[in-house]
């Protein structure tokens, strides 16, 4: 089985799990965003976190718990893009975002139905739905972010006038549960750029998009 593949869960660094039907919510970021030394701290704490989980007996406790601890470790790594003094913001650039945002649109309503982003200086967050293939699974969310990622990178790095890797090679993902949690999500995507003291209002933000009103 190829990695672009459906699968139900797979892991590389970080655990991914796409269940058939279910919204997904992903952040994906530019290399080098995170200090490799804060990458680093994070993952093994993730690396722990896990084996914690891995000794709770009862299944719902354990998602239950594994549900907190991935809310948890998530703020962790989107506190680290925001507060970022350092690093690539390539996305800054109205070019590149330009760039992402047809490129999201793209595979819209063909690959995934597109219900939320917004691109912020180094990373992206993103909501959207795989749609169902004609042999009855979904589009895997690996193979629509690699293509997304290296049909950006492609066209970014000769804009910029640079070679290397543009983005980092694994996302940061979690399934959207339910519609309270859909809400909940997608009002933290929209409102990224406020926490992060770029605007004062959503609305202010030009790279950002929701196909429904909350």
């Amino acid at each position: 089985m190829s990695h672009f593949d459906y699968q139900p869960s797979y892991r590389r660094h970080l655990p991914h799990i796409q269940p058939s039907g279910a919204t997904l919510f992903i952040t994906f970021r530019l290399a080098g965003s995170i200090p490799t030394e804060v990458s680093r701290q994070l993952l093994e704490e993730q690396e722990q976190i896990e084996k914690r989980l891995a000794r709770i007996g009862d299944p719902n406790e354990r998602m239950r718990q594994a549900d907190f601890e991935q809310r948890r470790m998530f703020g962790k790594w989107d506190k680290a893009l925001d507060s970022a003094q350092g690093g690539p913001f390539w996305l800054r650039d109205d070019r590149i975002a330009t760039l992402v945002v047809q490129s999201l649109h793209y595979q819209n309503n063909q690959r995934y139905t597109l219900e939320a982003f917004c691109i912020m200086p180094n990373h992206v967050h993103v909501v959207f739905t795989p749609l169902e293939k004609s042999d009855g699974t979904y589009y895997p969310m690996a193979k629509i972010m690699h293509a997304l990622k290296r049909h950006t990178a492609f066209h970014a790095n000769p804009i910029l006038e640079r070679n290397g890797d543009f983005w980092q090679h694994e996302n940061y993902d979690h399934v959207v549960r339910d519609e309270k949690e859909f809400n909940r999500i997608v009002a933290y995507v929209l409102n990224n750029p406020v926490s992060a003291g770029l605007v004062s209002t959503p609305e202010e933000w030009k790279w950002s998009y929701c196909r429904t009103n909350l």
